[in-house]
This record gives C-alpha cells, sequence and structure tokens, in this order.
C-alpha cells in the first residue's frame, strides 16, 4: 500500500486464512445479478473513442441519455415478463432490508468489532437540486454521533472533505473526501486513548491539484451557457451536476465537458447519480478507501472486525465489492428501487439509514449494560 502522507499505526498481525462469517453464507454473500461491464473499480469511464462514436449520430446521442438517465447504480433490468412489484419482490429477497433481518446482522458480529463507513449525499442526507443545501437533519446528526461513540465511524463522500465536515460537523470521525482521495482522522483531542494516538492524513493526489485547478475554472467557463448545470470543485476531484440540465441539453453538456478534457489525459470521466466527475486516474476509489482505514485502524487482516459500508451512488459500488472480495462485512445500498448491486443488504431512504444506527446503538448500550450486571 501507498504511504506517501500517511501516518498510522502498525496493523495487527493478523493469520493469513479464509475468513469465515457466524452466519450462513447466504445471509451475507446472497446472489447478485450480474453487473453491466464496467472499467476497472466499477466505473462507468467514459474513453474518447467512445464519446466519439456517440456524439456521431443522433441515435447515439440518445445512448448518452440513457446511460445519464439510469447512473449510479444501473438500475435492473427485467429480464422476464414480472411485473414491477413481482421484480422487486425478487430483489428484496437478494437484497433484504437491514432493518428486518437488524438480529441476523448483529448476531452474527459478536465477538467482532463493527467499524462504520457512510456515504453522505442520499444516505445521511436527500438528495437536493442545490448541492450546497444538502443538509442532514439534527435527528440523523445525533445518530452519526451516537454511532461514533461506539464504534470507528467514517464518512465517505465524492464532496470535498471540507465541505463535508461542514455538513456533518462532527469531530470524532474519520472524513474520506474527494472518493476517498483526501483522508483525515479524528484529532487527538477526540480519540479517547490519546497515548496512543497517531494521525492519520493521506492525500494520494496532490500533485493533481494545480491540474484539476485549470480544468474546474474552464469548465465553469464553458458549461455556463447550459441552463441547470453546476460546477463543484471538491479539491481532488470535480463534479458536474445536471440534475437540473433539461434532459434535451445533457449531449451538449458532455460535449462541453469531454471538450475541456481533452487537453488533460492524466484525468478520466466517470458517471455518478445525475452527476458526471473527472478524477486522476490514479487506481484510488471508495473501496481503496475503504481498505486503508481498516489498516489505518489496526484491522488489515484481522478476522475480529466486521465493517459495514452504507451508500446510495455508483461510486459506492468500489467499497461494496471490496467487502464482497474479503468475504468479511456488510454492504448495504440505499435505494427505493431494484438497482444493480454488490451490496447485501438494502434501506430505502435516509430515514431508514437514520433508524438502523439508532437500532444499533440501541443493541450496543443494552449489550454493554448486560455485561456490566456480570
Amino acid at each position: 500500500m501507498t504511504n506517501q502522507n500517511v501516518v498510522v499505526p502498525d496493523a495487527r498481525k493478523g493469520v493469513d486464512i479464509t475468513i469465515a462469517m457466524a452466519l450462513s453464507k447466504s445471509l451475507f454473500s446472497p446472489v447478485v445479478p450480474k453487473p453491466l461491464p464496467a472499467a476497472p473499480g466499477g466505473y462507468f469511464t467514459i474513453s474518447r473513442k467512445m464519446f466519439a462514436k456517440k456524439t456521431e449520430t443522433g441515435g447515439k446521442t440518445n445512448s448518452w441519455a440513457d446511460s445519464m438517465r439510469d447512473s449510479s447504480p444501473t438500475r435492473v433490468k427485467s429480464t422476464t415478463s414480472l411485473s414491477e412489484i413481482e421484480e422487486k419482490n425478487t430483489w428484496i429477497a437478494n437484497h433484504p432490508s437491514a432493518l428486518n433481518m437488524f438480529e441476523q446482522i448483529v448476531n452474527g458480529s459478536k465477538g467482532k468489532q463493527i467499524v462504520m463507513f457512510l456515504d453522505y449525499d442520499g444516505t445521511l442526507s436527500p438528495i437536493v437540486e442545490d448541492p450546497d443545501r444538502a443538509f442532514m437533519t439534527n435527528e440523523m446528526r445525533e445518530a452519526v454521533r451516537d454511532v461514533a461513540r461506539y464504534f470507528p465511524t467514517a464518512i465517505v463522500t465524492g464532496r470535498c472533505r471540507d465541505k463535508v465536515y461542514s455538513f456533518v460537523r462532527l469531530a470524532g470521525l474519520y472524513y474520506a473526501g474527494s472518493h476517498g482521495m483526501d483522508i483525515k482522522g479524528p484529532s487527538k483531542n477526540c480519540c479517547r486513548n490519546k497515548k496512543d494516538y497517531q494521525g492519520v492524513l493521506f492525500q494520494p493526489a496532490n500533485e493533481f491539484l494545480p491540474m484539476i485547478d485549470e480544468v474546474y475554472n474552464a469548465l465553469l467557463e464553458r458549461t455556463k451557457y447550459i441552463p441547470g448545470a453546476r460546477v463543484e470543485d471538491n479539491k481532488f476531484c470535480i463534479s458536474v451536476h445536471f440534475r437540473c440540465v433539461e434532459e434535451k441539453m445533457w449531449a451538449a453538456l458532455v460535449e462541453q465537458v469531454r471538450s475541456v478534457l481533452s487537453g488533460y489525459p492524466k484525468l478520466r470521466l466517470t458517471q455518478g447519480r445525475k452527476v458526471l466527475e473527472i478524477r486522476p486516474t490514479i487506481k484510488w476509489d471508495k473501496g481503496k478507501a475503504l481498505e486503508f482505514l481498516l489498516e489505518s485502524l489496526g484491522y488489515a487482516n484481522s478476522t475480529d472486525v466486521l465493517p459495514v459500508y452504507i451508500g446510495d451512488d455508483r461510486t459506492d459500488e468500489d467499497a461494496f465489492k471490496v467487502l464482497r472480495n474479503r468475504g468479511q462485512g456488510l454492504g448495504i445500498l440505499v435505494s427505493k428501487v431494484p438497482k444493480e448491486t454488490n451490496a447485501s443488504f438494502s434501506l430505502q431512504e435516509p430515514t431508514e439509514v437514520k433508524d438502523f444506527l439508532r437500532r444499533l446503538v440501541e443493541w450496543k448500550r443494552s449489550t454493554l449494560q448486560g455485561q456490566s450486571r456480570v
């Protein structure tokens, strides 16, 4: 693992064995529909050749609109004549509600340290038209605060780290901004064990900052004639939001973005939930951030840890995939509709995320109270 700008404690020396969960394989690794072809890391990556082909004719341009409409993660396409209700029931059977399966989940966590990883937009806050107003409720903030009192907790987001911190306003968390390219741990004053404290800071894409700044300014100029387009500077990456852009203008927006990026081969274009993402070509994503944070916490090869990742976006699939490949941990997708995913469980919306976090805290408190009586 790259150690650039990193200060971490030594990882616990684990035994190189296959990790088995206490629960059945069917609970933690349900059958997952075959995902659509994607670039390494799980992103839908837009190549220059693909873009040229897509914009040569009106028909090809429409395929771009279809891709943007179905963004993050791709909604499951029915292959049979099942009704929407039957389709959803089938999907729920493979990705059951984390609330309905709560007792089984906590029973499987006995003897393990739960580590929480939380996306922000669409997970802790609702998706809104203005990204600067994606505020979380006070109730959600209290739920996250209480979870962090009992379990190491990280916010993993495509947002700028400083921006998401201004939304969450909780000092005792790990924050991984820019899709994990800007990671910082809690301050020493927020850590219980100050004697053993070691700071965590990881920024693997520092060399790209001048380039990203140039592209950001160019995109501001090139997209200002497209009503509703919003360019957001997330420090180590750039987001071009098209949630408020009329669908007939989507192809024009992509064309402007690609035109700017044509002079920057070290940057790539990917797609999220009603957003185009420009980021460095380095092999780093939310899944890599999850692995880095587990190592920072001393759980790189440990069998006594249960990572739980909750997210709603295509970019969260990288983390879900890491957990599935490890055979260890829970991926929970936040979605009201069936979507192709590597997650094992589902929650429908941020309010259900809040309920799940609250139940987790209540369970931990009752467990500790029971132990104190013994």
